[in-house]
């Protein structure tokens, strides 16, 4: 027998257009008597089958495609859904045809429910920015206010392809950031655990042996013995301790905004890491505001969002007063110099841009030079803090060894 895929889609009534609606699989035999499969979305099985029947088809098994848990959805599955939407929609490809590709195509069960849902809502009236909306987890205000944008002016493929290269930009910055911070910390992390085994378990053995020998020991050689001691003895109470003071301070940044902008201050004015974040945050801040104004959005409301796309504190408060100077008719050249926190270029070429007309390009001209000034900070920071590190290493291992060595040593030597 012949086997064919159903060629159209049952259209659901309102009262299945839901957000609870679930996707069956089904195969049977249309009116010509050949096999068909395919599948729909539905509120239960029966309604999926008389759907069916009135397209005459009958059904021969159906069944409630199952979901795995799935992964947790990262920013990266949103970028790549944001470029797969905006190319499909430059296709020419229909809205709700786009989400049901992706979704079934999508190796994220977790990800492809939730297009689903969205799917579900559109279909149910809901435009596409009111549909991201109900998922704030995973679509931020400026997210879901650029779509708004782009449904409004009627170039949502534009605004969508925009977003994609915004945020595809944007993961890369974190991801130079990260790559920059990983290293050093991970082996400080190392370094810790390797001197806690040497003085945990190596030295008091070297101690008792000292002991049994009679030997006077050097005073680096006490040093390192105390320190053992008191890893020994009151480790467990060290290490409790700051567990402790980590999570602490974790639960007292996401629930004070005092607190977080105090490390926002502080994390600008770091040595070395405090100039690699504050370029990160210039170029995200001006790439954002880019962003929306090229999608057409009004200054006054792009500036909502701007500020908090930045990632600091300092510049989320900051962009709140140039919003307010800019709403009483101040230029952003001039709003933004009050606030002391843009170097002199970013002033000049915004500036330049609102004089030219060209706003937009000259902010996302000044987002690529950054983004060009993290990659060679973050060169830089990998060229120097590996031997750096390695000394530091170095000092504190040999350090320990050498004071562990000085008794045998001196004995050596007296014999």
């Amino acid at each position: 027998m012949a086997t064919a895929t159903a060629k159209r889609q049952p259209r659901p009534s309102s009262r299945q257009k839901s957000a609870s609606e679930a996707l069956f699989v089904w195969s049977g035999v249309d009116k010509a008597g050949r096999a068909v499969h395919g599948d729909t979305r539905g509120a239960s099985s029966s309604s999926v089958q008389a759907a069916l029947r009135r397209q005459g088809i009958k059904i021969k098994k159906i069944r409630k495609k199952a979901f795995g848990g799935g992964k947790k959805i990262k920013s990266k599955d949103i970028s790549f859904f944001t470029r797969q939407l905006a190319t499909m929609m430059k296709a020419g490809v229909p809205l709700l045809q786009t989400f049901d590709i992706i979704g079934r195509g999508h190796e994220n069960p977790r990800f492809s429910r939730l297009l689903f849902d969205i799917k579900a809502k559109i279909e149910s009236g809901s435009s596409m920015a009111q549909a991201f909306k109900a998922y704030p987890l995973y679509f931020n205000d400026l997210y879901c206010n650029l779509v708004a944008a782009g449904e409004a002016a009627g170039i949502l493929d534009n605004v969508l392809d925009r977003l994609a290269t915004y945020q595809e930009k944007t993961i890369a910055l974190q991801g130079k950031i990260k790559s920059a911070l990983t290293y050093p910390i991970a082996v400080l992390v190392i370094t810790a655990g390797v001197v806690g085994v040497i003085m945990y378990k190596v030295i008091p053995a070297f101690v008792k042996m000292f002991n049994d020998m009679g030997a006077s020991l050097p005073l680096p050689t006490q040093v390192v013995v105390a320190m053992s001691n008191a890893v020994v003895n009151h480790g467990i109470f060290v290490l409790i301790a700051i567990i402790a003071l980590i999570t602490g301070t974790i639960a007292i940044h996401k629930r004070s905004a005092s607190f977080r902008m105090t490390v926002d201050r502080l994390m600008l004015r770091l040595p070395i890491f405090g100039a690699l974040i504050e370029k990160a945050t210039l170029a995200r801040w001006t790439r954002t505001l880019s962003t929306m104004f090229s999608a057409g959005v009004p200054l006054v409301e792009a500036l909502d969002s701007v500020g908090g796309a930045s990632g600091n504190g300092v510049y989320v408060e900051a962009t709140k007063k140039i919003k307010t100077e800019v709403s009483t008719g101040l230029s952003l050249t001039n709003a933004m110099n009050n606030s002391h926190l843009f170097p002199a270029m970013v002033l000049q070429m915004t500036q330049i841009g609102e004089e030219s007309g060209a706003l937009d390009d000259m902010l996302n001209k000044i987002a690529d030079f950054y983004d060009r000034e993290v990659d060679e900070a973050v060169e830089s920071l990998s060229s120097l803090l590996q031997p750096l590190i390695i000394v530091i290493l170095g000092i504190v291992i040999g350090g320990i060894v050498v004071s562990i060595y000085l008794p045998i040593f001196q004995i050596g030597q007296a014999v």
